[in-house]
């Protein structure tokens, strides 16, 4: 297993446990000696998951246990905060399944160390022999996930949008507030639209699905029904922030003078259209023209505004490189002791 140049950076992993009990001790035992804190969180499960945990006696692992349960992103709250009161330098979240393998650790937490991302994220999409492995189900809520996900996040070029392997900085989680993550399923998609936000580079890691014989719990109608509205409103939040608060660009313009014209089109076309239809009656060339030149002018804005924001993606990591922030902390450290 390869092990990546830490160079005095501390990594952790962050393990919400529910319902694991047969799985969590391969998944412990499974995380290599360079990773130096496995944080896991036991939310609240019905079984012996936190007692399995326990009998490992592995010095690295903190238990953290939930007196009520709190889903996913509750777990990863309650995982995240620990690490950061831990000052670790690089957190990665595994899920206590064993469905994401060690392997690829080092894969996720080498471009955090070199500074060429804020986070990184499992992507099962990147050759047909991983995607073969997928159980179909996941690939069909995947599918009708995967754009939806793009446009309220803002990460175009980022594919697999469920996939929970994820590594972040610490300086990111900083910049989080914690407590806006969504608790429960929609997790992943929270954190994405966050980031967004905040303009984070997020960098795919191709790496294997791996599935044993437990069953899914995606389910395809919560995923085609029940996101779409939480992504609307997380896409709208994205814009809103990122385009008229953090910065004013051509975007802000776009969609400021785009979306009034296309609302306004749309609405006197519908009601011009019902008061004619009523009278029986057909609406002159010039009414259709002045309902119609508002939707057509304000839909070309709002798709000029989409295109940049396409092409707008983060490509500058916020966050220093660790190395140089180790060097910088070094350099901090013998300055102090030399001064008088």
């Amino acid at each position: 297993m390869h092990v990546p140049n830490l160079e005095g950076a501390r990594v952790g992993v962050v393990v919400p446990a529910y319902r694991v009990a047969p799985q969590i001790e391969q998944v412990i035992r499974g995380i290599p000696s360079w990773i130096e804190t496995i944080i896991v969180v036991e939310d609240k499960s019905p079984d012996d998951t936190a007692a399995r945990v326990l009998a490992l006696a592995d010095p690295r692992v903190v238990l953290l246990r939930h007196t009520e349960n709190q889903g996913v992103g509750g777990a990863m709250r309650t995982g995240f905060k620990e690490a950061m009161r831990r000052k670790l330098d690089v957190v990665v979240k595994m899920d206590g399944d064993d469905q994401m393998d060690p392997a690829h650790l080092a894969q996720l937490v080498e471009p955090l160390l070199d500074g060429d991302a804020d986070v990184t994220k499992g992507n099962r999409y990147h050759s047909p022999t991983s995607l073969a492995g997928m159980p179909k189900i996941r690939v069909i809520g995947n599918a009708g996930l995967t754009f939806m996900v793009k446009a309220a996040s803002g990460y175009w070029a980022n594919f697999d949008p469920a996939n929970g392997y994820v590594a972040l900085r610490r300086e990111v989680l900083e910049r989080l507030n914690l407590d806006r993550l969504p608790s429960r399923y929609f997790f992943e998609s929270g954190l994405l639209i966050e980031l967004g936000i905040l303009r984070a580079v997020v960098r795919d890691v191709p790496i294997d699905a791996r599935y044993g014989n437990e069953h899914s719990s995606l389910s395809v109608t919560r995923t085609l029904f029940g996101f779409p509205p939480r992504l609307a409103l997380g896409s709208v939040k994205r814009v809103f922030w990122r385009y008229f608060v953090y910065d004013f660009s051509a975007v802000s313009i776009f969609v400021m003078l785009g979306l009034p014209l296309f609302l306004f089109g749309a609405i006197f076309g519908v009601t011009l259209w019902y008061r004619f239809a009523a009278a029986d009656q057909f609406a002159s060339a010039g009414m259709v023209m002045f309902a119609a030149m508002p939707i057509i002018l304000g839909f070309q804005m709002l798709l000029q505004a989409v295109v940049l924001d396409v092409t707008g993606v983060p490509r500058f990591p916020i966050c220093v490189p660790l190395r140089e922030a180790a060097r910088e902390a070094h350099e901090a450290r013998s300055h102090s002791r030399g001064a008088p």
